[in-house]
């Protein structure tokens, strides 16, 4: 899409914004980049609370935000709710709540210095008993935030270095619904053990798999052999 001729080009700001939210959203990029007033719009809160009133109307009934992690900017609030729609959808319904908690995740776990585990899954814990959430379903919803972030990282060597610290992090002995979910640590060792088998040295492989004995067994037989 370009600029085109002179009179779409002099539309105002909002009637550029009604036409850009109809377009479909993997040309916004391209789109953003056609004249520095179109990269303002799109760098701006006004295109993006509209793009989320068109799509998720029900989204904007949410007033209250507690909780340890911020909702942040309209741009923000769009990506939360389209990787809960895309990736972690809550029995068919949108929870803007999943999708911040993922981006968390998400970002935290890209950082050259990443917090403990305990530190992050306590944060998450957090934020779901802050949102109103049971402790029980605070720690379901903890685990599937952990599990979707996991499934969805690239195969790069970060990934690699990632899995193995959180597989040889040693065990913390925090009460529920704090302590980390087995089903996300099983997760995380059978992406070592096959995603990753062949970035794993000799020294490696034993340490790693010498911690997954010591939390799992049996053990799978496909995780055996170096």
């Amino acid at each position: 899409m370009t600029e085109g001729d002179d009179a779409f080009g002099k539309l105002p700001d909002h009637l550029l914004i009604e036409v850009f939210v109809r377009v479909p959203i993997g040309e916004w990029s391209q789109i953003s980049c056609v004249n520095k007033h179109w990269a303002a719009i799109f760098r701006g809160e006004s295109l993006w609370q509209t793009a989320i009133i068109r799509t998720w109307p029900s989204s904007c009934q949410r007033k209250r935000w507690p909780g340890p992690i911020p909702r942040g900017s309209s741009r923000r609030r769009y990506a939360a709710l389209y990787i809960c729609e895309r990736i972690i959808s809550s029995n068919g319904e949108i929870d803007e709540l999943l999708g911040h908690t993922y981006l968390y995740l998400k970002e935290q776990l890209e950082l050259s210095l990443m917090p403990p585990s305990a530190i992050l899954h306590g944060t998450i814990i957090d934020q779901f008993i802050a949102c109103g959430k049971s402790r029980d379903k605070a720690h379901e919803l903890a685990s599937d935030i952990w599990l979707a972030v996991i499934n969805n990282l690239e195969e790069n060597k970060h990934t690699f270095l990632l899995l193995k610290r959180l597989a040889q992090e040693g065990d913390f002995f925090l009460p529920f619904p704090y302590s980390r979910s087995y089903k996300v640590l099983w997760r995380v060792f059978e992406k070592l053990f096959t995603d990753f088998r062949d970035c794993l040295s000799r020294t490696d492989y034993y340490d790693v798999l010498a911690c997954a004995k010591s939390r799992f067994q049996p053990i799978p037989s496909t995780w055996l052999g170096y």
